[in-house]
């Protein structure tokens, strides 16, 4: 099995620190607003890859965390009025609401800032007394990059690269430009904890050093994240970690690709952001994981208008052709191990979910060649196809019940005109008059309908 690592810009053979354990963690969500969907597609591709180490046989514990205290939240606390610690509490129940509906699988560990207030203080101390960190008069705790000498590695960028064009801010209590926050003095009203430096609180990127050290201590296998991580916060984090352990902190740095909302970067500003509340309305869940599943996680997105229809179309097809091998010869079946064997193979090849789901055209076309002739051993196929690839989140409901999911969704009147040639042809059929039916199938086709046939009914899809 091989990972692409960011660190050395390479596919590497995957070996754990530990043999047959793995401990990996993300970066979670700053709770100051809705979880959209870059939330969701970090969330999903994180519990994809622990469910296929799990699957290959490694004991995994994974880590997720909550950032609940910072600017962000503050900002929203003195906008809403309601207090930071209370504000961030509200957002995680909501936000946990959400990533169920999605049916994302709760971490092994769930790590917030706030309750590690106390062991982030001591990490603190300890760079201070090695000399990687300074207090400011103001109360500010720095990290000094100057001390770090492989500050950079990750990014690939040396400091001056990184301070090009990148706002930072003016103040005369940093020694060095590039010196980034460990503490932040609390000002008037603002959340805070009592310190050696006064009344404050964690700066954003010594949250995860110190919720990975607690957690794990020295060393982990896998820290993953979303691209817009690698510089500053993993580069911070390796720096305040290595500093403290002298030794290397992450053996695999993954990270997943942004996404783009009709190719424009998806922000706030823009006013495109797509919040996962709403996607769930509209979409199963199944639906928008086989659309983002569709992209390889290193890449970025790009989400068209047509991309969760699109990929909802594809899945009420497949779920069609499993109702129907399912009505015929009953669920179950042996299962085909050549393809839990193939989909395998995609996945040992950094997490390749893009391939993995393009063979299940494919294996579909297959299946319902073997339905049209009566070959039992298109049960096989299906019953192979629901397990292997219920690791993604796919296949894991009843047919009928999935069909009845999405035409509530999404449900299409349908022309009177249409629905009366549907009934029409099906009667045909049923009195096995299949030259009748074929022609009145071409009818439909002809004003953008097709109709999928069931065991007892039919259900008309437009094109």
């Amino acid at each position: 099995m091989r990972i692409y690592n960011t660190l050395t810009r390479r596919k590497e053979e995957f070996e754990p620190l530990e043999a047959g354990k793995v401990k990996m963690y993300a970066c979670g969500i700053t709770v100051s607003g809705e979880a959209h969907i870059g939330h969701g597609y970090q969330a999903l591709i994180y519990d994809v890859m622990r469910k296929y180490l799990e699957k290959k046989g490694y004991t995994v514990t994974y880590a997720r965390n909550y950032t609940d205290v910072d600017d962000k939240i503050i900002a929203k606390s003195k906008e809403t009025g309601i207090p930071a610690d209370e504000y961030a509490a509200m957002m995680i129940k909501k936000i946990d609401g959400v990533m169920a509906e999605m049916a994302v699988d709760e971490p092994t560990l769930w790590l917030k800032a706030t309750e590690n207030v106390e062991n982030i203080i001591n990490f603190i101390v300890k760079l201070i007394e090695s000399g990687h960190a300074y207090a400011a008069d103001n109360g500010d705790v720095y990290f000094s990059v100057a001390s770090f000498k492989r500050y950079g590695c990750l990014s690939n960028r040396s400091v001056e690269d990184m301070l090009d064009g990148v706002r930072v801010e003016n103040n005369g209590d940093k020694r060095e430009p590039a010196d980034f926050a460990l503490w932040k003095a609390a000002k008037e009203g603002e959340i805070c904890w009592d310190s050696p430096w006064g009344k404050g609180r964690p700066g954003w990127h010594i949250e995860c050093s110190v919720m990975n050290y607690t957690a794990f201590g020295e060393q982990i296998d896998i820290h993953g994240g979303g691209r817009d991580l690698i510089f500053p916060h993993h580069e911070n984090e390796i720096a305040q970690t290595e500093s403290l352990t002298g030794k290397r902190f992450a053996k695999y740095w993954t990270h997943n690709g942004l996404i783009k909302v009709n190719g424009q970067k998806m922000s706030k500003s823009l006013g495109n952001s797509l919040l996962m509340e709403d996607l769930l309305k509209k979409y199963t869940n199944e639906a928008i994981k086989f659309a983002l599943l569709q992209n390889n996680y290193r890449n970025d997105i790009n989400i068209t208008d047509d991309l969760f229809p699109s990929a909802e179309r594809h899945l009420s097809e497949f779920y069609t052709v499993i109702k129907a091998v399912e009505d015929k010869f009953g669920k179950g079946g042996a299962g085909n191990a050549a393809i839990d064997e193939k989909f395998n193979a995609d996945m040992d090849e950094d997490f390749n979910t893009a391939l993995a789901l393009s063979e299940l055209f494919g294996l579909f076309k297959s299946v319902s060649a073997k339905l049209a002739k009566g070959d039992k051993t298109a049960a096989d196929d299906v019953a192979q196809i629901r397990k292997t690839y219920s690791l993604l989140g796919l296949f894991v409901k009843d047919a009928a019940e999935y069909l009845a999911e999405v035409a509530k969704k999404n449900p299409v009147e349908i022309p009177a005109e249409v629905a009366a040639l549907a009934e029409k042809r099906w009667q045909a059929k049923q009195a096995k008059n299949w030259a009748e039916a074929d022609g009145l199938r071409g009818e439909l086709d002809a004003l953008g309908y097709t109709v999928k046939d069931g065991k007892d009914d039919y259900t008309i899809i437009k094109k």
